[in-house]
Parts: structure tokens; C-alpha cells; sequence
């Protein structure tokens, strides 16, 4: 029998609706089973991703696409009676879309190859017919070398990778073993050195010359096999899926000097690697390439900014001027549609909304969902959103509304479902959580991480003292599969665990909202003199 079915048994029958207002500090069990028994008994997250995905993916920030899931997003708020639906606009630079793709080997043979542009590549000229060439530029000093030879060509500018065999943890739910890694105190890293800010960047003085030179494209076949589970403060290695699997990255700025830089293209490992066996036994390699993309400008006719934040609320009752925030990214990469980063992330924490309005909550504080944009640019969305309401981190000069904030939760961490939060080192929250997750181990729930974990949205309010978390999850494919990659599709979504992920925000949401106290901070942090 499946939690999903377990659950349901005991909550089917409920019926409940919650419109009162309760005042203890203890979770209320009536208005919990509540949230299970309409999440599991009528989830819409499906859906919800689906949308998201199919129909909108990829959802760069400052394109049509995300524009038009904006509207959807901000439609469906409103049908299901969520307040103060809203938009609030910054600046984020040029936005760019892929209007088409693709590339053949067409000598000595013809291979059709699997491939996406970089975000913000430029265009070719059409449909272009060109020599492929391996080189190798580690410095500018191998910049003369090398002049003179590269008119017109297509440069490989990656050797040969291994392809290993697929083995060990290609599909993470996290075991016993790793639960209780996680629970443990972590010494954290030593603080990496910062760039020297006064040097032009190499890869700049490598799009220079790649121009000066008349290079038609430049194809890699991305980053090594293996990453570490990024930010997510666990010790395990994920190896990372070839066989079609692209990761793609970067390839190009997004400021006033965008489309300046030559075409870039991430190729499948193996068909990289065939054309450079081939040209290392000496032989030719001819292709064919078409890569056609279009800039948008920053702002529209009227003004207005092309980067955004979507926020909406459910009112609170006796301390409707303290708010819960509950977040996602609603912005993706490029070349998948976005599924696994983040619209399972978005639809839960927009199916917290549904349900809590579907049994008639009515919680003490104001519960504020936002959905973020730009976050793959550098969590801008989220960081500007604080700096504007809360406080600057670079100062610490702080807001009123920074007093009056109890929580922010997140979810950005693939498909898989929720198996406890983050504790970012706020260690006087633990007993809080603690007494919550005792009640959600029947979904998988059962862990606290002391550790601070980064990599996306909550960061922007811990940078400035304000209690913020992360969800633990099982990464499943994510970092195998699916991040940042052409992979990252509805099909790598898994409904018990996007529906549970539903269930336990809104516990979290809800819990917080009905309080006494707002939940405790840590101290605030030192500005660098």
C-alpha cells in the first residue's frame, strides 16, 4: 500500500474545513489533516507542471515564454480566490530566445548531432556549410599561434572526453546512512579567494579574438562526467548521464554589448568525440550548422522592465501584519523545459496556496507565496526583492517590514520529495521543527540539517539575519539527469513525490502562520568593513 493510499484512508472521510482561528503554540491536528486530505485526494501539482512545461518551457527570464506563464500563473491565483495577485518589476538585462537549431557532420560521413545552442548565443548567418577545426587556446599566449588559421571555421575547442559506463548513485533517494550525514554539524569550508576584479576575464579575450579571427561557431561538449551535489551540504557524488544528455551553460552576455560573441553550441559527448577521432587521424571534417536566436530588449515601449517577481497572498486574522513567505523560481535554463528547475518547485508551493483557500484556512499571519525571477542569473529576483523590502545586505540597513517577517521556505531542489529542511544554522528553530516533522514521518520526513546550505533562493533572506530554508530533498535524477540540461522534462517528474512536496510546505507554511511568536533568528550578520 503507497503513504499516498495510506493516507487517504485516514483522512478521506475528514471533510474538514478550518475557519477559525487557533491561538496555541502547538500544531493544530484538525486543521492539518485538513491540508492531507485535499492535497492528496485532489491534487492539481500535475497539472500545475504541466502548464509550466509543456505549454510555457523554457521559461527564460526576460523572453515571451515566461511572460506568457506569468499570465497563466497570475490567472489561476486568482481563480482559486488568492489576494493581492501581483507583479513587481527590476532590471535584468536582454532577454534572449532560441527561434531554431541544427547541426549535421556532412564529411566523411553524415551524422545528424544532437546539440543545443548556449543561452544567449549569437546567430550564424543562416544555414552555414564549414570546416571543423581542433584547436587548443589555454592563454592569450597561444593567441598568435594560431592567428590567421581560423577564418571561417568551426572550432572544437574541447579534447576528447571519456565516456564512462553508467554505475553508482545515478538515481539519488537518500538512504538511512545519508539521512543521518545530514543531521550531523558540518565545519564549513574555507572562504574561496575572489578574482582580481581589474583583469579583463580570459574568456572575454577569447571572444575577442575568436571574432577578430572570423570564426563561424564555437562547439563544446560541456564539463567533465561527474558533480557534486551543489550546495545541498552532502558528501555524495552523482555521476552525470551521457547518451544525449546535454548540460548546457552560457554563451554570451546579456548587457548592451549581447550578441556580440560567436555562436555557441554544447554537443553530445559522443558525437563531439567522433569528429575529433576523426581529425586526429588526419582527415577532414565538414558541417552544417543553422543557429538562429533572437535578443529582446530590456524594456517594453512603455517601460517596464523585463525581469519580475510574482507574488500573491492569503490574508492573515490577529496578526495579518506578519507575514510567511513560500517561494520558488519561476525562471529555467534553456534547453529543457524547465520540469525538475524548477516548476515542481513552483506547482507545490502554488498548490500550498490552492489548498489552504480549498479548506478555508484562515491563518493568524499573512501567508505571501513568490515566485522568483532571474534566480539562474544569481538569485536576482529574490535578492532584489529583499534588498527592496527587507534590508540591504551590504550595509545591513534594514527595513520595517524586515521585523515583521517570520519565515521564508524553499524549494529548489529537483523532483523528489521533501525529507526534511535545512536548519542553515539557525540551531533555536530546531525544536520547532522537530515537533513538526514528528508528525509527517509517515511521509518521509524525518530530518534536520543543522547545516547552511546555498545555491539558490532563501540565501537572499539569510544574507540579511531573516529566517530562511531550504527543504531537503531526494535529488532522483537531478543531478544526474536533469539539471540544466535538454533532459529536464515533465517525464522526470514523479507525482507521489511532487503531491507530497505540496503537503509538507503547507505544513510548514501553516504551522509558522499560527504561531504565537514568529519563529527565532540568528544573530544578524557582520557587514565587511
Amino acid at each position: 500500500m503507497s503513504w499516498t493510499f495510506r493516507i487517504l484512508v485516514m483522512t478521506g472521510a475528514l471533510g474538514l474545513s478550518i475557519g477559525t482561528v487557533a491561538t496555541a503554540q502547538r500544531p493544530d491536528p484538525v486543521a492539518l489533516a485538513a491540508i492531507r486530505a485535499e492535497a492528496l485526494s485532489r491534487s492539481q501539482v500535475m497539472d500545475h507542471i504541466g502548464w509550466l512545461s509543456d505549454v510555457y518551457g523554457p521559461r527564460v527570464t526576460g523572453s515571451p515564454a515566461i511572460e506568457q506563464a506569468r499570465e497563466w500563473a497570475m490567472e489561476r491565483l486568482r481563480s482559486w480566490g488568492v489576494s493581492n495577485v501581483r507583479e513587481e518589476r527590476f532590471s535584468f538585462g536582454r532577454g534572449w530566445s532560441l527561434v531554431r537549431f541544427h547541426a549535421h557532420m556532412i564529411e566523411p560521413q553524415v551524422m545528424p548531432i544532437i546539440g543545443y545552442p548556449k543561452s544567449w548565443s549569437s546567430s550564424t548567418s543562416g544555414t552555414v556549410t564549414a570546416e571543423a577545426v581542433r584547436i587548443d587556446i589555454r592563454t592569450p599566449a597561444d593567441f598568435d599561434r594560431l592567428r590567421g588559421t581560423l577564418r571561417g571555421k568551426i572550432v572544437l575547442s574541447q579534447p576528447e572526453r571519456e565516456v564512462r559506463m553508467l554505475e553508482g548513485d545515478l538515481v539519488l533517494r537518500m538512504t538511512d546512512a545519508q539521512l543521518a550525514e545530514a543531521a550531523r554539524t558540518q565545519v564549513p569550508s574555507p572562504a574561496a579567494t575572489r578574482p582580481n576584479r581589474g583583469r579583463v576575464p580570459f574568456p572575454n579575450l577569447l571572444q575577442e579574438f575568436y571574432v577578430d579571427e572570423g570564426v563561424v561557431a564555437v562547439l563544446d561538449r560541456g564539463s567533465d562526467n561527474f558533480m557534486m551535489g551543489a550546495g545541498s551540504g552532502l558528501p555524495y557524488q552523482t555521476q552525470r548521464t551521457d547518451g544525449g544528455t546535454i548540460f548546457v551553460g552560457r554563451g554570451g552576455p546579456r548587457d548592451e554589448t549581447a550578441g556580440s560573441w560567436v555562436p555557441a553550441v554544447t554537443l553530445a559527448v559522443e558525437h563531439y568525440n567522433r569528429m575529433v577521432r576523426i581529425l586526429d587521424k588526419g582527415l577532414p571534417v565538414q558541417m552544417e550548422l543553422r543557429v538562429d536566436t533572437v535578443f529582446h530588449p530590456e524594456a517594453d515601449a512603455a517601460g517596464q522592465m523585463n525581469g519580475f517577481n510574482l507574488l500573491a497572498e492569503i490574508p492573515g486574522s490577529d496578526l495579518a501584519d506578519e507575514v510567511v513567505m513560500i517561494g520558488a523560481h519561476f525562471d529555467t535554463t534553456h534547453a529543457g523545459t524547465g520540469a525538475t528547475d524548477n516548476a515542481v518547485g513552483v506547482a507545490a508551493m502554488m498548490e500550498v496556496m490552492r489548498i489552504l483557500r480549498a479548506i478555508d484556512a484562515r491563518p493568524r499571519r499573512t501567508i505571501r507565496l513568490a515566485l522568483w525571477g532571474a534566480e539562474e542569473q544569481g538569485l536576482l529576483g529574490s535578492r532584489e526583492y529583499v534588498r527592496r523590502h527587507f534590508g540591504d545586505p551590504t550595509t545591513m540597513e534594514l527595513q520595517p517590514e524586515h521585523e515583521k517577517l517570520s519565515a521564508y521556505f524553499n524549494i529548489d531542489n529537483g523532483a523528489g520529495q521533501l525529507r526534511g529542511i535545512w536548519l542553515q544554522e539557525n540551531y533555536a528553530v530546531a525544536p520547532v521543527f522537530e515537533e513538526w516533522i514528528a508528525s509527517m514521518g509517515d511521509l518521509g520526513v524525518t530530518t534536520l540539517g543543522p547545516r547552511r546550505v546555498t545555491g539558490t533562493d532563501h540565501l537572499s533572506f539569510d544574507a540579511v539575519g531573516l529566517p530562511g530554508f531550504q527543504f531537503m530533498q531526494d535529488r532522483l535524477e537531478y543531478n544526474s539527469r536533469t539539471h540544466h540540461s535538454n533532459m529536464d522534462v515533465v517525464d522526470r517528474v514523479q507525482r507521489d513525490d511532487a503531491v507530497q512536496m505540496a503537503v509538507v510546505a503547507a505544513t510548514f507554511a501553516y504551522n509558522t502562520a499560527m504561531r504565537d511568536d514568529r519563529l527565532p533568528r540568528k544573530p544578524l550578520p557582520r557587514v565587511d568593513q
